[in-house]
């Protein structure tokens, strides 16, 4: 400890082996030892003393839509990562699109990263995308460092990014499956889609009934054949429908490789409370009934459901109409995810030690950024300062997204986030950002 730089203390950290008061030293960006409350601290080092706060690893969300360079009305790499920081995330992998270009050649994931490299306040990955005519692409963009590929089984909403049908998908998982890589997957079948009433306007009830949930049922059903045929890993996306978890339970038991994400909106926001003509509760898949809500709760608890994560797909206010048909499909949710996930957690007898398995270990996990997601000597100075019992109203007018439209406006949440620190330097706190200190990650680095 003699070498330590920085030295947290808190009654409540929580660690790999559960939360207990404990003292934390930093040395050069890295935790160097989690040491018992009362340890004695060198003269040499600054010491935070967070009194009651809990101390937590940084959230690594990884399914963040950017949409920088291209879009960047909608979003960009300076407004998301404040967004996130403020929110207590550290790390994000970007999507390869809403951007233009989207990520699908080595040329472009270059000109995606000089984009970010000066505005990122968290460090920032990237995934690759899989499209019916870039399967060459694609093990180049693994050496390259993506951490993966993302494709869409029906149509994705922007035309630069056109879906897999079955052949594709096929031969791109082939492909992946060749050297490893993981296949993160969009997964709602387009014929069921198709086959859905239309009805369009400003009914949430006729949105819902064009989603159903046999679309992702289906889908995940074939790409667990695939998977299981080669062998490949694969990754679904969003998951919001319940029906499909016996699917996914089977597939696990007979050895699989198919892990699960589902989003803070699927887990507390519901249809019925979603106000006809509100497109800001739009997304695809769509948020389900309250029992279908239950039931993927459930999954998260028995770890059928691996984590949970934003998709935050913002774009400009103009783009939510109030016709469901037309409206502009996702939700800003990096700022509150915390906040959101854990007033709901609470409230179904859940701790935070199960909050940051979901939000921050698993994540890590996933994409293979073994120093992020704990709290334990070795691993980056990534902390999340939180007063989980104090409460906050959402304000549009406080969020750091660049458009401040969010189906959280109005809402009173749980968890206040005081402080977040990126190797062991704090980049926000009360609302004060510093200068942007993020890197770009690479899956090689």
């Amino acid at each position: 400890m003699s070498d330590a730089e920085l030295v947290l203390r808190s009654t409540r950290v929580i660690t790999p082996e559960g939360t207990r008061a404990a003292t934390v030293t930093v040395s050069a960006g890295k935790i160097t030892a989690v040491l018992p409350y009362d340890a004695e601290v060198p003269a040499a080092a600054r010491l935070e003393d967070l009194g009651d706060h809990v101390l937590l690893p940084g959230l690594v969300d990884t399914h963040v839509h950017v949409n920088d360079p291209g879009r960047t009305e909608w979003e960009g790499f300076w407004t998301a990562t404040r967004a996130a920081a403020a929110g207590g995330i550290t790390t994000l992998i970007d999507m390869p699109l809403n951007s233009l270009p989207p990520t699908t050649t080595v040329d472009h994931l270059r000109i995606k990263q000089d984009v970010a490299r000066d505005k990122a306040h968290i460090d920032v990955g990237f995934w690759g995308g899989a499209l019916p005519d870039n399967v060459k692409d694609l093990r180049p963009l693994h050496d390259t460092g993506v951490f993966g590929f993302k494709a869409f089984l029906s149509p994705s909403g922007v035309d630069e990014f056109p879906h897999l049908d079955q052949d594709q998908l096929a031969q791109s998982l082939a492909e992946i499956a060749g050297f490893d890589g993981l296949l993160i997957v969009h997964a709602e079948d387009p014929h069921h889609l198709a086959a859905a009433p239309q009805h369009g306007g400003p009914r949430y009830a006729d949105f819902l009934a064009s989603r159903p949930r046999d679309a992702e049922d289906t889908a995940i059903a074939n790409l667990i054949a695939q998977a299981r045929r080669l062998n490949a890993r694969v990754h679904v996306l969003h998951l919001s429908s319940s029906d499909a978890l016996p699917l996914i339970r089977a597939a696990r038991a007979e050895g699989v490789r198919i892990t699960v994400e589902t989003c803070p909106h699927y887990l507390t926001l519901t249809a019925e409370e979603v106000p006809d003509g509100a497109s800001e509760f739009k997304c695809c898949p769509p948020i389900r009934e309250a029992a279908n809500q239950d039931l993927l709760w459930e999954a998260l608890a028995d770890s059928t459901i691996d984590c949970v994560v934003t998709d935050h797909s913002p774009s400009t206010a103009d783009l939510k109409t109030d016709d469901f048909a037309t409206a502009w499909g996702g939700i800003s949710g990096l700022q509150l995810s915390l906040s959101a996930v854990w007033t709901e957690a609470r409230r179904r007898g859940h701790g935070l030690e199960d909050v940051v398995r979901w939000m921050s270990e698993r994540t890590a996990a996933l994409v293979g950024l073994d120093r992020k997601g704990a709290i334990e000597a070795g691993r980056d100075a990534d902390f999340a300062v939180l007063a989980p019992d104090e409460t906050f109203t959402v304000d549009p007018a406080g969020l750091q997204h660049r458009n401040r439209v969010t189906a959280y406006a109005g809402k009173t949440l749980y968890g206040v986030v005081k402080s977040t620190w990126l190797r062991g330097e704090r980049i926000v706190a009360d609302g004060v950002f510093t200068e942007p200190k993020g890197r770009l990650l690479t899956r090689t680095t």
